[in-house]
């Protein structure tokens, strides 16, 4: 068989009515070669580079690329602040009543400030620090608090715990206050997460209230029983006039 990329005068006939492709011309290696470092260096070097590493490697750069790096090196260190800025907490802080004002009243500007107050002996208020501090690792941006009450506010009453408060600059944005409003005796890492969510204090992901299957069971058990009472008063008024 004729090699189609031979230099023959049927070839080239050919190839002028389209019956062969055109000549496949050969790859210059050196070509390519330059093409491919030409490549490479569009990324500069610096930009895999940590900023300890770029301190070390001034010595290396031009006075062109020295203006490239310090841009890039801003740019990486004002990137650096914001992600420490959004994950500046992270965990669930034990503080007492005389940092209530510094930790919770004049916290940062704009910071959301959740502050548990319970009692160690209290069953539901163990079970809301276990829940809040998962709350506080998946929600970095919030400040995540704790106290015990007596050292915050003298003789509170057992039945208001646990309380929850939600502060930002300053204003209480919203309270849970006892066991019932905190969710009752079962709550869920997730119904807990709701309830902090619709107040704004966290940017939640759940789409729906975890409880709501669960209310919606209740509401229709209730109107069924409802509905039997009414149906058994029926009769028995029938009977009645019987």
């Amino acid at each position: 068989m004729q090699d189609p990329n031979e230099d023959t005068e049927w070839n080239e006939i050919l190839r002028d009515f389209g019956i062969l492709p055109p000549k496949e011309e050969p790859k210059d290696e050196i070509e390519e070669m330059v093409l491919r470092l030409q490549k490479e260096a569009m990324v500069k070097p610096y930009e895999k580079m940590t900023l300890a590493q770029l301190k070390e490697a001034e010595d290396e750069f031009d006075d062109e690329d020295l203006k490239a790096i310090e841009i890039y090196r801003e740019k990486r260190l004002q990137e650096w602040k914001a992600l420490k800025k959004k994950q500046k907490f992270g965990e669930l802080r034990e503080i007492s009543g005389n940092q209530y004002v510094n930790e919770v009243t004049n916290a940062e500007k704009d910071v959301w400030v959740i502050i548990h107050l319970y009692r160690s002996s209290i069953p539901m208020c163990l079970l809301v620090n276990q829940h809040l501090s998962l709350l506080a690792r998946k929600f970095p941006e919030t400040k995540f608090l704790k106290a015990i009450v007596n050292s915050c506010i003298q003789h509170y009453h057992d039945n208001c715990l646990p309380t929850i408060f939600v502060y930002k600059n300053g204003q209480i944005e919203g309270k849970l206050i006892g066991i019932i409003e905190c969710g009752g005796l079962n709550l869920k890492l997730e119904e807990l997460e709701w309830k902090l969510g619709e107040v704004g204090a966290i940017q939640t992901d759940l789409e729906e209230n975890p409880k709501k299957g669960i209310v919606d069971v209740m509401v229709s058990s209730i109107r069924n029983t409802s509905i039997y009472d009414d149906t058994s008063s029926s009769n028995s008024d029938n009977d009645d006039t019987k």
